[in-house]
């Protein structure tokens, strides 16, 4: 079993003032994550209903143009857009953590192209 901090990252929200060092942490959220299985994903696809939000995932082998053959999609996530907006605040903040540690995400895969330094 493993836990997750009952903090506004992990979208476990408390209620709790965060000006007190002397109070207790927040109660900690038990999972139970002996049957997950991992995926590697470089593509997904977001649709919906007015009530839902699906997310595909798949494994693009064509990563670069478009691709010639179907993207397998092997995961599905449905939730509903309540769910949907805290896993988007804690990817925000995720990423903001990292960029701060490591640089920007340059998404934009032409910006992050360097040209090859002449040969001598």
């Amino acid at each position: 079993m493993s836990e997750i901090a009952n903090t506004p990252e992990s979208g476990n929200h408390a209620n709790t003032p965060a000006t007190s060092t002397a109070q207790a942490q927040p109660p900690a959220v038990q999972i139970d994550d002996s049957k997950v299985i991992a995926a590697y994903s470089n593509f997904c696809r977001v649709t919906g209903t007015p009530e839902e939000l699906i997310i595909d995932f798949g494994l693009n082998p064509q990563p670069f143009g478009v691709p010639t053959e179907p993207i397998p999609v092997t995961q599905r996530i449905v939730t509903n857009f309540f769910t949907a907006k805290r896993l988007l605040h804690a990817l925000h903040m995720t990423i903001q953590r990292h960029e701060s540690t490591f640089g920007v995400l340059e998404t934009d895969v032409q910006k992050r192209v360097q040209p090859a330094a002449p040969r001598s």
